[in-house]
Formats: C-alpha cells, sequence, structure tokens
C-alpha cells in the first residue's frame, strides 16, 4: 500500500473513531449536565489542569521524536519505555502530594479526593503509551482508531453510571481512568508487534529523543500555561462554578476543532515525515490541510454562533445560560484557533520544535496583561475576550513561521477560505431569517436551524468546491 493510500485509509479510520468518540462524549456532557451541579464541572477542570501540566514532563515529546526520526532500534525504544515509566512513576508521587497545596490555592475541600484520584492516570498511561506512539509511526490507524473507540465507549459508559448512582465529581475521574487502562491494554496487544521492550536501559543511546524533546518540554510548558492561565485565573477568583460555566461554555466551542482536527493531524504528521526532504511538498500539504480544516470547522463553528440560544438549553437543561455569550465569543476564538493547528506539523517535520516554543512564550507575554486587563473590569466575559484577542495575535506569528518554513503561501489560502466564509455567512443569513420568521425555540425548530444550514452549506460546497462526479472519480482511483 502506497503511503496515499495508507493516510486515506488511515483518514477513514480515524474519521470513524472520531464521530464515534464525539457522539459519546457529546452525551456525556449532555448528560452529566443535567445530573450534575455547574461546581462539579469546575472541580473536574482543575484535576484535568493538573494533569495536563504534568504530562508535559513526562511525555518529552517521544511521540514526535519517534515519529519524526522513523525510530525503529529495539535497544533505544526499550530505553525510552523505562524512561517514560520512571518519569511517569515520580509524577504520580508529585500528584498525589500536592493535593493539600492545590486545595489551599483554591480553597476547595473536594479537590483532594479528586486530585488523588486523578494521579493513578500517570501509573496506568505510560505502560502502553510508546506502543501507541509506534503504531502511528508505521501508520497504522486502524488499530489507533479501535483503541480510541473502545476506551471513550468504555469510560464514558462508566462515568454515566456512576454518576446516576451520586458519585458527583468522582464519576467523571473513574470513567476517565477506565478509558485509560483499556486503551493501555489494547495499545500493548495490538503493538506488541512492533515492538517488546526488553530489559535495557541507556541515556546515551536516547540523548538525541532527550535533546529533541526538552524543546517540546519547553513549548509544552509555556504552552500550557498562556493556554491554561484564563482557567487558572477563573478558578482561583471566580470560584468553580464560574469555572464550571467558563469550562462548558469553552468545551462546546472547541468540539469541532478537538475532533475534527485530530482526524487530519494525527494522519498527516507521520506521512509528512516521510516527505520532509521536499520543500514544495510540504508547502502544498501544509496549505491542503489549512483548506480542509477551513472547510471541516467552518460551518460547525458558525452553526453554534447561530443557534447557541436554541442549542444549549435543549442539550444541557436548564440553568446553564450563561454559558451563551461566552459559546460566541469561544466561537470566533475556535475559528482562529484551528488554524494555528497545522504549523506542529511543519515544525517537527524541519525538527525545528523549538520554533513552537518561541511562539508560545510570544503569545504568554501578551496573554497574561490582557487576561488581567479585561478580567478586572468584565470578569469572565473578559477573560473570554482577551483570550480571543490572544489566539488572534498568535495567529499572526504562526503564519509568519509558517512563511519561514515554506515560503509564501498567502495567497492560495486566502483564495481556498474566500469560499467557506462566504458559504457560513450566507448560511448564518438563512438561519437567522428563520429565527425571525418562524422562531427558534424548541426542539424542533433548533432541528430545523441546523438542517437549514446543513443543506446550504453542502449545496453551496457540491456547486462551487467539489462535485459530486469529481467525488465518484476520487473513490474510484482509492
Amino acid at each position: 500500500m502506497s503511503t496515499k493510500q495508507q493516510a486515506i485509509s488511515g483518514g477513514k479510520w480515524i474519521t470513524i473513531s472520531t464521530v464515534i468518540s464525539t457522539v459519546f462524549q457529546f452525551l456525556q456532557v449532555s448528560i452529566l449536565a443535567r445530573l450534575l451541579e455547574p461546581s462539579v464541572f469546575g472541580v473536574v477542570s482543575v484535576s484535568t489542569l493538573i494533569i495536563n501540566f504534568f504530562f508535559i514532563f513526562t511525555n518529552l515529546g517521544f511521540s514526535n521524536s519517534i515519529i519524526s526520526k522513523q525510530e525503529s532500534d529495539p535497544k533505544v525504544l526499550s530505553s525510552l519505555y523505562f524512561m517514560g515509566l520512571i518519569l511517569g512513576g515520580t509524577v504520580f508521587l508529585i500528584v498525589y502530594f500536592s493535593s493539600p497545596l492545590v486545595v489551599s490555592f483554591y480553597n476547595e475541600p473536594r479537590l483532594d479526593k479528586v486530585i488523588k484520584l486523578a494521579s493513578i492516570y500517570f501509573i496506568i498511561n505510560y505502560f502502553g503509551q510508546i506502543y501507541l506512539f509506534i503504531l502511528q509511526k508505521e501508520l497504522q490507524f486502524k488499530a489507533v482508531a479501535i483503541i480510541e473507540i473502545i476506551g471513550t465507549v468504555t469510560g464514558t459508559s462508566i462515568a454515566i453510571a456512576l454518576a446516576y448512582n451520586g458519585y458527583a465529581e468522582t464519576s467523571l475521574i473513574i470513567g476517565y481512568l477506565i478509558m485509560h487502562v483499556v486503551r493501555t491494554v489494547l495499545s500493548i496487544i495490538l503493538g506488541s508487534k512492533y515492538f517488546k521492550p526488553s530489559f535495557y536501559f541507556n541515556l546515551k543511546l536516547i540523548k538525541d529523543h532527550l535533546r529533541f524533546g526538552l524543546f517540546n518540554v519547553g513549548d509544552g510548558l509555556i504552552g500550557f500555561i498562556q493556554g491554561n492561565a484564563d482557567n487558572i485565573i477563573v478558578g482561583s477568583l471566580l470560584g468553580v462554578t464560574s469555572l464550571g460555566y467558563y469550562t462548558i461554555a469553552y468545551q462546546l466551542a472547541v468540539f469541532p476543532i478537538t475532533k475534527l482536527n485530530p482526524i487530519i493531524l494525527q494522519v498527516a504528521y507521520p506521512v509528512l515525515a516521510k516527505m520532509k526532504g521536499n520543500d514544495q511538498e510540504l508547502k502544498n500539504s501544509y496549505i491542503k490541510i489549512l483548506d480542509i480544516i477551513s472547510y471541516l470547522n467552518l460551518p460547525l463553528l458558525a452553526g453554534l454562533l447561530i443557534t447557541a440560544e436554541s442549542v444549549v438549553p435543549i442539550f444541557y437543561g436548564p440553568g446553564w445560560g450563561n454559558t451563551i455569550p461566552l459559546i460566541k465569543i469561544f466561537v470566533f476564538q475556535s475559528f482562529f484557533g484551528c488554524l494555528t493547528h497545522p504549523l506542529f506539523t511543519l515544525a517537527f517535520t524541519k525538527g525545528k520544535p523549538n520554533l513552537l516554543f518561541y511562539l508560545n512564550l510570544a503569545t504568554l507575554v501578551v496573554k497574561i496583561p490582557l487576561l488581567y486587563f479585561f478580567g478586572k473590569y468584565w470578569h469572565v466575559t473578559g477573560i473570554a475576550f482577551s483570550y480571543l484577542m490572544t489566539t488572534f495575535i498568535s495567529l499572526i506569528l504562526n503564519f509568519y513561521i509558517a512563511y519561514s518554513l515554506i515560503g509564501n503561501f498567502f495567497k492560495e489560502f486566502l483564495s481556498n477560505i474566500a469560499k467557506p466564509l462566504s458559504f457560513c455567512l450566507l448560511m448564518v443569513i438563512t438561519i437567522f431569517a428563520y429565527k425571525e420568521l418562524v422562531g427558534s425555540q424548541g426542539v424542533f425548530n433548533t432541528v430545523m436551524e441546523i438542517a437549514l444550514g446543513g443543506l446550504i452549506y453542502l449545496a453551496l460546497t457540491l456547486r462551487f468546491k467539489v462535485s459530486l462526479p469529481e467525488i465518484r472519480t476520487f473513490k474510484e482511483s482509492l
């Protein structure tokens, strides 16, 4: 099978995985929003924040370095495997015993049990993590998809069942841990074909991977601070209830990005790593990735913008109206954010992860003052707006870095994105007219708004972007 065919096949499987995972995770949030109060989501958001922070140090960029270097030496992989286990065990102890500090910082006693329970993640995850990296390197996306699907379905089902039985905030954490237990077991089973660790550990052998990972850690640390400074400020200054509203609004608005973009980027990076010597191919691929991301994300974000007042009460129930203004801000933030994601494929393919570190550092320098200023005067809404402004500035810097790596691509990019933007504008105008003339309340009107917008965007895409005969020709060429 050629690299192109592997990429197409991988895209199919990752798409299937993402659709199933998205449905289950959306059901989980929708159901639990009716069972649990906003403060519970705030408590869980803090524990997730802690996990993501310490994950930066345990990963060390091994996934990217294994793929970039196409690493296959059993001794090197074994050394990386045991390094991951050592780091994972160390971080488990740090997180577990730092629980009192987190409780004191947020003044929230419920965090003690949640943090200690969440720390188990670091023991579970690193037994199977390297197998998942190797499966991605080998373009075995069917296996990766199976792991994702089974893990998500199992973890989500358990979280919902526990919430129904009164486990509150621990229901989400236990479901999360079960999901990773399943993923770890399946990763080992499916990945053992390509790698079986031997009792071998040599730091000298993995020094290149560690060096590669240092900028990943720096980038990850700065990226974490600039990406989560808003959550930290909301939780510490305004309380976990406000953080709960903020978290739910953000999750809904970034749902398209977190679910659709990995379909493209997870397949694109290993494929680009195999063609890193050809700058023109890299440029064409980067433009194509931006084009696909635009067409997939823009209609969903535009649709959410115009239907938020109808969608939120239906999916989350009463009591979540405070999220609607935040959702509308995050829609624009998500649009700018989705266009920044493909840069990592270029930076890692070119062996320059340091550029991502500098980008995040510059973004952080801009973001902190904006968060302070807007948060001081406009509270949660101001913090959300400052995040939007920072993301736009980051996008400009992002494109400048891409330009330095592959040359001028702006003309092609602007030409490509003009169509989906125009389609979305027509879609929003039509839905707005429907709401004014017919109504916007109730399940029927909401379904009609979504269907009307989807049909308009699809019709315009088939007419002006890609025709049905072209789709049939593409399918026949596979």
